[in-house]
């Protein structure tokens, strides 16, 4: 079984405009509100490819019943701990003119029985399964180096724990030293310090990133692919180009792909092609955080994965 971490869900709620601008009235065409958060995005398209999921993290209020009966209706089995704030929900404006408005709420107060409750139930996950993942935010009440503690408990227990954060608390997770980790082009080069501008340094940055003690690290180039290092074995990945639909959620099917890769006991270079080719699925479909298991199989035959000579010992 996978286990996922969303500390912070969301009840996102999609709107497709005609025209959007700031400052006039925008007549909406389509609504659709699901359960969401980076998290059970992951969750979804883990259970898109027929995986066993645990999802948990932390729901309260209204918006939190929406997310538990989401949950359950999906197939994922609900292990989120119940606070006295309301979850918070997140706002995606697409407009004809391809473009995406994001407003995103900063989540409620977590109080300390929660994360008591949440202890307990973390610490059954790390018996259950092989691999954990947790993406995104943390809500009020938690210091930014929470993700720490929960990497040095699964590094303990021998469970991959994959991490999906930006900002400080990414920083500070670091230390802990996650199984994997995404950083995009920004976020990677606050982690080393300086510009990441040509493959050379995104390689060298690979290097840096591994000798911190990160066993598997992988930078998207965008249309150019990623580039990945595992176990001091750097790779280049290049998957098909497609004309793509909605690319939100994209970065979270393909930690979904990483996970079920894990789980499943692939290959690296298998593991790499079906994570780019559930990432690349997403970006084919309108609905955030899904693929097709049918296309995701088709897909991964167009990834090329690439072996670089460079290793670090």
């Amino acid at each position: 079984m996978i286990g996922t971490i969303t500390l912070n869900p969301s009840v996102d709620i999609r709107y497709t405009v005609e025209d959007f601008l700031i400052g006039e009235v925008a007549r909406v065409k389509e609504v659709e509100r699901t359960a969401g958060g980076k998290g059970l995005n992951v969750s979804r398209v883990i259970r898109c490819v027929q995986e066993s999921v645990k999802a948990t993290g932390f729901t309260g209020g209204g918006s939190g019943s929406f997310i538990h009966r989401g949950v359950k209706d999906l197939g994922i089995i609900d292990a989120f701990v119940n606070i006295k704030g309301e979850t918070r929900s997140c706002l995606n404006i697409i407009s004809s003119n391809g473009s995406s408005t994001e407003l995103l709420e900063p989540g409620p107060y977590v109080e300390s029985s929660a994360l008591d409750v949440f202890s307990q139930v973390y610490d059954n996950m790390l018996t259950e399964c092989q691999v954990i993942t947790a993406s995104g935010s943390l809500p009020l009440g938690l210091p930014e180096n929470y993700y720490n503690d929960l990497i040095t408990r699964a590094n303990e227990k021998n469970v991959k724990f994959l991490l999906d954060t930006s900002g400080e608390s990414l920083k500070e997770a670091l230390k802990a030293k996650p199984y994997f980790i995404k950083p995009n082009h920004e976020e990677l080069e606050v982690i080393i310090g300086k510009k990441v501008t040509s493959q050379q340094e995104i390689e060298e940055a690979l290097d840096l990133i591994y000798q911190q003690g990160i066993s598997f690290c992988v930078i998207s180039m965008g249309k150019e692919g990623s580039m990945a290092i595992v176990d001091g074995q750097k790779y280049r990945v290049t998957f098909p180009s497609i004309q793509a639909v909605n690319t939100v959620g994209s970065g979270d099917s393909y930690v979904a792909g990483i996970a079920v890769s894990l789980n499943r006991g692939y290959s690296v270079e298998e593991t790499l092609a079906f994570a780019s080719a559930c990432g690349t699925a997403n970006a084919l479909e309108c609905q955030t955080g899904f693929v097709q298991e049918e296309l995701v199989e088709k897909l991964k035959k167009q990834v090329k994965v690439e072996k670089l000579k460079s290793f670090v010992s």
